[in-house]
């Protein structure tokens, strides 16, 4: 086996192993999600792609030059199964023809478990996020009928509270609606009564006004009559004087 094919071989190995462990029941996808999340496999995401297209690549081209092996040998292994001349030559063909039958296999495989092996990954990722979710919801719907059970019951509570102080709490509503009552006839009154006040206060004050403007008359006509009686009094002084 050559250098190249060894190295494939040694790949498919791999390739195997690492299918095997995935599929260990005893490891939960959760475990996997924590060693796929390593610091690690972030650095060398950015190469993963080129990576992982480049190894396909490689073994399409070493899986058609196995298989143009395999068409060439065949076609010789045909010819020379028809002649009977060259024993040696048939022996070495059917080892060259075994052996490229052996690297079409072994790179056909290589190739499919390659593609598996993506593919699982990424299965095992996505199972790992819907249980994760799973958890949550299940501790989210939990929470929630904790919650709803605890409303349940306090609002039994409740009926009974109330079914209980039902009676006691319409007396007390009763006896308050009276008080109410009493109190709202009370002020009614009180407002009456204030009404009545300032209506006879708003009289009292219209007839002191009229009292006031009857003295102001009273008060401009003795002013007038004064004043009079002034000037008739400085002409009978004068006389006075004129007759002595």
């Amino acid at each position: 086996m050559t250098l190249q094919w060894a190295a494939v071989a040694t790949f498919l190995y791999a390739e195997i192993g690492l299918i095997l462990i995935f599929c260990l029941p005893f490891i939960p996808p959760q475990r996997w999600q924590k060693i796929f999340s390593f610091n690690v496999w972030g650095k060398i995401a950015t190469f993963w792609n080129k990576a992982f297209l480049t190894i396909i690549i490689l073994l399409i081209v070493l899986f058609l030059d196995a298989v143009r092996e395999v068409r060439k040998y065949s076609s010789v292994h045909t010819i020379e199964k028809s002649s009977t001349s060259r024993p040696d030559a048939y022996e070495h063909t059917q080892m060259k023809l075994f052996r490229s039958q052996r690297n079409l296999y072994i790179s056909g495989f290589s190739l499919f478990f390659w593609l598996v092996l993506r593919r699982l990954v990424t299965l095992i990722t996505q199972l790992a996020k819907e249980l994760s979710n799973k958890g949550v919801l299940k501790t989210q719907a939990e929470n929630t009928n904790k919650a709803a059970k605890k409303f349940m019951e306090e609002n039994e509570k409740l009926k009974r509270i109330l079914k209980s102080h039902g009676k006691d709490e319409e007396c007390v509503l009763e006896a308050e609606n009276k008080k109410l009552v009493e109190d709202q006839q009370k002020l009614k009154t009180e407002l009456r009564k204030t009404s009545d006040a300032l209506s006879k206060a708003q009289n009292d004050v219209m007839e002191m006004k009229m009292q006031s403007e009857r003295l102001s008359k009273e008060y401009d006509q003795l002013l007038k009559e004064h004043s009079e009686l002034q000037v008739f009094t400085k002409l009978l002084n004068y006389l006075l004087m004129r007759k002595w």
